[in-house]
């Protein structure tokens, strides 16, 4: 089956769901595909028509109805991630010029935010009763990692579905993602989901790591992606036997090779694969060889999307990626159209390496340190699972570098001493310049992750 050209959501799983068994399902519910073609959770979407709204439901499942109910339906539809406060919610639907927020929550939550209406989202479905000419919606997606107000990133239906690829006859695939669909990795994998042949199954911020895994199996999910380090806390717990995936997906962070063999060694029929994506500048390539990092010739020729290193950066220039920020003075790229990803980028013998973010280096007397770059080193060591460097300060070099490590269920309470420290420093020294080298190693028993599935920097 053709993947259809963008039009509606809705008009694309009226004719791709009639007669299917097609599914999405939530934590605590589910919906039935072909019913969103003829359903809506919004209490007067006709009153919606034409305008400018902002989605800020709690419930994801809630969340995946209406985004296929408001696009086509609303000229700009601004999609809140959970965690969002809501001090910025204001800020937010006054740049976003909303006439409404769409919410599943009580109206008491809001209490002393001036916002504009607000209009009930909640299942179960009721029939569509809006009969309007369809129109172009802005995608608007939030920017995550940020301490203030995020940016918002305008983008089109056609942008964010340009790396889907057709559906495939052969068995219907059961999408999931560790990532919230509200996040542009998230919403990434529904749309495949949607616009393909397949059902999925929505994640829980809330919901246990083995218990989510457990319902992946149940569902008997075929095609996973997260970032590494939800893959990591999921090798972590026993229930990842549970689930037998044919592809299993990275991206959001540095994929390196220890956490591509580890899911290798666990999934050995599965495709393994990553993905460069972002926010601004939609998903860039995909990397399926099993190999870190992404051959060179990515960089050669004329092609969509086109990519080129300066100072050291990644930049791309595509089709898929963003309009532009909506209400900021930022501009979203340089005159030949090309975003500056902020990732460093580092070519050996034919093929490039992700070094780490523009804004996380550490400055060890003058001499620069990406806390990733170490980390891919320390997540080699047979005995290390994940870890976390950041600076610590020092009176003398400005900043060292220092490290928490979880290590490897194998290794016995007693094994995480002093000797084991030396041998993981040992093998640093062995791979990295003595600036690099974490001048203090400790021992945690899980690593702190974002909303959006990354680790948590904090540099001291």
């Amino acid at each position: 089956m053709p993947l259809p050209e963008p039009g509606t959501l809705r008009q694309i799983l009226a004719a791709n769901t009639a007669g299917t068994e097609r599914m999405l399902w939530g934590a605590h519910g589910s919906v039935a595909l072909a019913a969103l073609a003829q359903g809506t959770a919004i209490e007067d979407d006709a009153a919606l028509a034409g305008g400018s709204v902002v989605l800020a439901t709690r419930d994801q499942l809630t969340a995946a109805q209406a985004l296929v109910a408001l696009d086509g339906t609303v000229r700009r539809l601004v999609i809140c991630p959970p965690d969002l406060p809501l001090a910025h919610l204001a800020a937010i639907a006054a740049t976003a010029e909303a006439q409404a927020i769409i919410t599943d929550r009580d109206a008491a939550e809001f209490d002393g935010v001036d916002l504009p209406a607000l209009i009930a989202c909640k299942l179960p479905l009721r029939p569509v009763h809006s009969n309007f000419n369809p129109v172009a919606t802005e995608w608007v997606l939030l920017t995550s990692g940020t301490t203030g107000v995020p940016k918002m990133v305008v983008h089109s239906l056609a942008a964010l579905t340009g790396a889907i690829k057709p559906a495939q006859p052969d068995e219907p695939p059961v999408w999931a993602t560790f990532y919230d669909i509200r996040r542009y990795g998230g919403l990434q994998i529904l749309l495949r989901a949607l616009l393909g042949n397949g059902s999925m199954v929505l994640s829980d911020a809330h919901e246990p790591v083995p218990e989510h895994l457990q319902r992946l199996a149940a569902h008997g999910v075929t095609h996973i992606s997260g970032t590494p380090s939800h893959w990591r806390r999921a090798l972590m717990s026993s229930d990842s036997n549970l689930i037998a995936p044919r592809y299993v997906r990275l991206s959001g962070e540095i994929a390196d090779q220890a956490i591509l063999d580890a899911l290798k060694r666990q999934y050995p029929e599965a495709a393994i694969g990553h993905a460069y994506a972002s926010t601004e500048a939609g998903v860039g390539f995909e990397v399926n060889d099993g190999l870190e990092g992404f051959p060179a010739e990515i960089l050669d020729g004329d092609r969509d999307p086109s990519f080129k290193v300066i100072e050291g950066t990644l930049h791309i220039r595509s089709r898929r990626t963003a309009s532009r920020y909506l209400g900021a003075s930022q501009t979203l790229m340089d005159e030949d159209g090309f975003i500056d990803s902020g990732d460093f980028v580092a070519e050996r013998g034919g093929r490039y390496y992700f070094v780490g973010r523009r804004g996380g280096i550490i400055n060890v007397g003058g001499l620069k340190v990406h806390p990733e770059e170490v980390e891919q080193i320390l997540n080699k060591h047979a005995q290390v699972k994940m870890s976390l460097v950041s600076a610590r300060r020092n009176p003398i070099t400005g900043a060292i570098v220092v490290a928490d490590i979880v290590l490897n269920d194998s290794v016995a309470p007693g094994d995480s001493s002093d000797a084991l420290k030396q041998d993981i420093l040992a093998f640093c020294r062995a791979a990295l310049p003595a600036h690099k080298v974490p001048a203090a190693i400790k021992f945690v028993s899980s690593l702190a992750v974002t909303p959006a599935g990354k680790l948590v920097r904090q540099n001291a």
